[in-house]
């Protein structure tokens, strides 16, 4: 039988991967309805609307998933739903405060400058709405989460970006005669109109789940509503300032790259190229290839939390086990096809090979996040969020570091930046394994690894002698597609062949497990 947590990553990676299908295809539909100008408006609005959602929730979804899945361990289904029951009247409240100081706010921060373009009030006050639903949302998943059930956020994901696009898409047309900042409003009441629908998918998982409960259990004794917000804060602080380090990182990027890039002789113009190769092209790719990873350590941390409540450690380690093997697995053939294709990659997306280096030199930060993500989700569900967030500003302080003295030096300039890149997911990766180390007593298998990498190997030579040839018949699309699909089928069978895949792994995976 399949792992719970194996199965719920698989779910969560299959709607990753329809959502972003859906979302792509949409931002090309709706970039040609509004065009580049309108575009530039309907963005507006949405750093305020990210900042408003992160005050709004603040890492509450997680905390509610593992303080639940502590409740279900020990069997105290009345204590879940009181647990959900108060996070939920405190996301209410503060998504509601937000939600109205959003509508009412607007004309002000286009007043006062603060949206420099007068042109994007339609589409502040059309997120209000979104802002409400998509806190309240979050709490409903962090909830079912939190009884192992990915499928209703895996749905309610798929429901919320159907309907999202489809409002986004339809308003957006309507309202376009009327003038381009009407048109952005009505794309973004797709924002509103996703929500709710996303909403409406959880409420009916909800009562499914309430209704299959047993009537009579265990009497425990029940946290006052105090001591259960007190527990949320204490872990919802540190997993949202972990969330907020991304953004800041990024920022400090803003500040430091382009200025050392002209320190090392580049023109002003040139480094703001070379700044948008490696944030806007190189670093999206490294977030696609970790999907996977990323809704493993979604299903990971209920998973967590529920043994470590039991005192399950024989459990904890084997899922974390598991869960590193996935992960490299995944991750380490993802590494090398980005550095090998690299520039058939960024051309085929972007049409853009100048960004090649900057790609082959951040391709290794692939293994590093979906170690980090894996690691920080164990932490998390071990009840110990603080270590992730203090290793990651830790790392922040080294990744400023090398970019200050590597992107200064000629020879390196922006793939200094994109081993900054490296460093800082690497070393907050590394420190979060040495306590995991010292909580649960877990070492990575090296031999496991090196299996990974040698498999890996074999297929990027492969590969870098097979595209040339492909190309040189068929074209860049079809060489780089069936250059990866070749390598792919060389990776999983050095992979059988070398035991880095056992059978007892593949019985784990949902529904390839029933033929083994």
């Amino acid at each position: 039988m399949a792992n719970k947590f194996i199965s719920g990553t698989l779910i969560l990676t299959l709607s990753g991967f329809v959502v972003k299908a859906i979302g792509s295809i949409n931002w090309i539909i709706l970039s040609r309805i509004l065009g580049g100008e309108g575009i530039g408006i309907y963005q507006m609005a949405f750093p305020i609307y990210l900042l408003a959602l992160d005050i709004s929730s603040a890492g509450l979804p997680i905390a509610i998933s593992i303080i639940t899945a502590e409740k279900v361990a020990k069997e105290d289904y009345f204590g879940a739903q009181r647990i959900f029951h108060v996070s939920l009247s405190m996301l209410c409240t503060t998504a509601f405060v937000l939600s109205v100081l959003m509508f009412f706010g607007s004309s002000f921060l286009i007043d006062e400058h603060i949206i420099r373009e007068s042109r994007a009030y339609y589409s502040l006050i059309a997120l209000a709405p979104a802002i409400f639903f998509t806190t309240i949302i979050a709490g409903y998943r962090g909830y079912l989460q939190g009884w192992q059930q990915m499928t209703p956020t895996a749905l309610s994901q798929i429901v919320e970006q159907l309907v999202r696009v489809v409002v986004m898409l339809g308003f957006a047309a309507l309202l376009l005669p009327y003038g381009l900042d009407y048109a952005a409003g009505g794309a973004r009441l797709g924002a509103g109109a996703g929500g709710l629908a996303a909403w409406l998918v959880l409420v009916y998982y909800y009562y499914k789940l309430k209704r299959s409960l047993p009537v009579d259990g265990p009497v425990f004794e029940q946290e006052k509503i105090k001591d259960i917000l007190k527990r949320l804060v204490v872990l919802a602080i540190p997993i949202s300032l972990s969330s907020i380090m991304l953004p800041v990182v990024s920022n400090l990027d803003l500040l430091i790259v382009p200025r050392r890039l002209e320190a090392a002789g580049y023109a002003t113009h040139q480094a703001t190229a070379l700044f948008g190769y490696l944030t806007g092209m190189s670093v999206p790719l490294i977030n696609l290839a970790t999907i996977l990873t990323a809704a493993m350590a979604m299903s990971l941390v209920p998973a967590i939390s529920h043994s470590f409540t039991l005192k399950e450690y024989g459990e904890i380690r084997e899922r974390t086990a598991t869960s590193m093997r996935i992960a490299f697995l995944v991750t380490i053939p993802f590494s090398v096809i980005l550095y090998v294709m690299a520039e058939p990659i960024v051309t085929f997306i972007y049409n853009a090979p100048a960004a090649t280096e900057a790609t082959r030199a951040v391709a290794i930060a692939i293994c590093f996040l979906g170690l980090h993500q894996i690691s920080t989700a164990i932490l998390q569900g071990l009840k110990k969020p603080k270590i992730p967030v203090i290793n990651m500003a830790l790392a922040c302080i080294v990744k400023v570091l090398c970019n200050w003295f590597l992107v200064a030096i000629p020879a390196f300039g922006i793939t200094g930046a994109a081993y900054a890149t490296v460093a800082d997911i690497g070393v907050a990766a590394v420190l979060n394994m040495c306590f995991i180390y010292r909580e649960i007593g877990y070492v990575i298998e090296v031999k496991v690894i090196l299996k990974n990498i040698v498999s890996a190997a074999v297929m990027g030579v492969a590969m870098y002698f097979m595209y040339p040839y492909l190309f040189s018949h068929i074209g860049l699309f079809l060489a780089l597609f069936l250059s990866c699909i070749i390598g792919s089928v060389i990776y999983i069978g050095g992979m059988v062949l070398s035991g880095g895949v056992t059978r007892q792994d593949a019985a784990k995976m949902p529904f390839i497990g029933r033929f083994i």
